[in-house]
């Protein structure tokens, strides 16, 4: 009777160790975005601040940003799992969450399609959609091939971002840079590693024909009618012959589910 009893509870222990999570914290956009496209959606309990799609990611709570996270934050929340890009921190917290006994687990996201999709197979594994995350990943396959099918004018293209004031330029190792290199786009920064600041006088010595803003960045600066009258940017090329656009923060800084969306709103841009 005693052994049978054990034998009981070491099966109820495995069925519980084996029950997919149910509180889920994901941090990083492209991680909740992977999450809802799995349709494990109703598992979230929070994201971060740089969660902005869909749109029922937007009415979660929010647990600060990902690549600063409040240790409070989160365990308010009570997750059985945290679902966290590589990139999310500071480190120690999630170091902390850990020894508190709660799940973190990293995923690739690196600027890449590779990491794209290594980072959907790492999530669905987590939350026992493994199926679900082949799928996503082969229909991505086919988009993305599709998006490269569409006929474009080759440019020299500069990203820009405004997170502190001023204005960045992305160059190399940055998903900017990968997004512009799959839309078949000559990064006017590719000598330059990472983000860093770029003035008047550097923009227009640039010379790119294609400028492109994240929305959040267009927003900052007034919107893109001001931005194209700025100075440095009104002397490219860019400004003058009209290729002066926005785009969605998650589709420029990132390599996300909707990458073939980029990829055409890129090459359709640049004609």
């Amino acid at each position: 009777m005693r052994n049978w009893l054990l034998s009981l509870a070491v099966f109820v222990a495995g069925a519980a160790c084996a029950a997919p999570p149910e509180r889920v914290v994901s941090l990083g956009g492209s991680v909740t975005e992977i999450i809802y496209d799995l349709g494990q959606g109703h598992r979230l309990v929070a994201n971060d601040a740089s969660s902005l799609y869909p749109p029922e990611a937007t009415r979660l709570p929010r647990v600060g940003y990902y690549r600063s996270v409040p240790l409070e934050g989160i365990l308010s929340m009570a997750p059985d799992l945290v679902l966290a890009s590589d990139n999310a921190g500071p480190v120690n917290i999630l170091e902390r969450l850990s020894g508190l006994g709660v799940p973190v687990r990293s995923v690739s996201d690196a600027p890449s399609l590779d990491s794209l999709y290594l980072r959907i197979g790492q999530i669905a594994e987590a939350l026992q959609a493994s199926d679900k995350g082949h799928e996503l990943i082969d229909a991505i396959r086919s988009e993305v091939a599709q998006a490269q099918t569409i006929e474009t004018t080759p440019r020299r293209a500069l990203v820009l971002l405004d997170r502190t004031g001023s204005l960045m330029g992305a160059g190399q190792d940055t998903a900017a840079n990968a997004v512009l290199g799959l839309a078949g786009l000559e990064n006017v920064l590719e000598q330059q590693v990472g983000y860093k600041p770029i003035s008047a006088e550097g923009l227009a010595a640039l010379a790119p024909d294609m400028i492109i803003l994240s929305s959040a960045s267009a927003e900052a600066n007034g919107g893109l009618e001001l931005v194209r009258r700025k100075a440095g940017i009104s002397a490219t090329p860019a400004a003058g012959q009209g290729r002066v656009i926005a785009m969605d923060d998650l589709l420029i800084l990132g390599i996300g589910p909707r990458v073939a969306q980029a990829i055409q709103q890129l090459k359709n841009a640049a004609r």
